[in-house]
């Protein structure tokens, strides 16, 4: 009876650190938020961290990572100088974009960076891009539909859905107008 209640513990140990190796691995190559816009050419995250960059140059290549996060965004927790380090390490092209986060409810890039991505997006040396914020989902959404709108020739409803697929969720209605308007206005 000893011996099967020993060998029963046993089992649920060794099952206990199978379980929490699986979670740690899984973690370990999670990027957050990740999503395909279009492969081998826009991807969007939130901030990678430690191996996610070696993931995003082996896996998909990335020769540019736009981030859009403000100077005074959580810097104190060094993702900064790791991201540097690391694009200079790699030979990945950087490119600082900020974009201001105006309130709760809108999110959308001003003239002057719709203008500095699409020059990005233009030139295929950059290719593929990845764009990341913090979180990697409302943000990067608005900015990855300025250039699927303006030169990849999607219409609203294609746009709206891309935006949704990357951000998890149905977008404010300031953003939706923003989407709406970078349709009407589109050249």
């Amino acid at each position: 009876m000893i011996h099967k209640n020993k060998q029963h513990l046993q089992t649920i140990i060794i099952a206990a650190l199978v379980a929490t190796a699986v979670i740690g691995l899984v973690r370990h190559f999670h990027i957050k938020h990740f999503r395909c816009v279009v492969p081998g050419v826009l991807y969007t995250s939130g901030q990678p961290r430690r191996m996610d960059y070696t993931r995003l140059l082996y896996k998909y290549h990335i020769g540019t990572i736009v981030n859009i996060r403000v100077p005074t965004e959580h810097r104190e927790e060094n993702w900064y100088n790791e991201e540097i380090r690391w694009v200079r390490e790699n030979g990945v092209n950087y490119v600082e974009l900020p974009m201001e986060r105006i309130g709760r409810k809108s999110r959308v890039p001003d003239e002057p960076t719709q203008k500095k991505f699409l020059e990005i997006m233009a030139k295929d040396v950059n290719l593929p891009v990845l764009i990341h914020g913090n979180s990697g989902r409302k943000r990067v959404s608005t900015l990855a539909a300025v250039w699927l709108i303006k030169e990849k020739g999607y219409n609203f409803e294609q746009a709206l859905q891309a935006v949704e697929r990357i951000r998890g969720d149905k977008p404010s209605e300031p953003e939706i107008q923003f989407l709406r308007g970078l349709y009407n206005n589109r050249e």
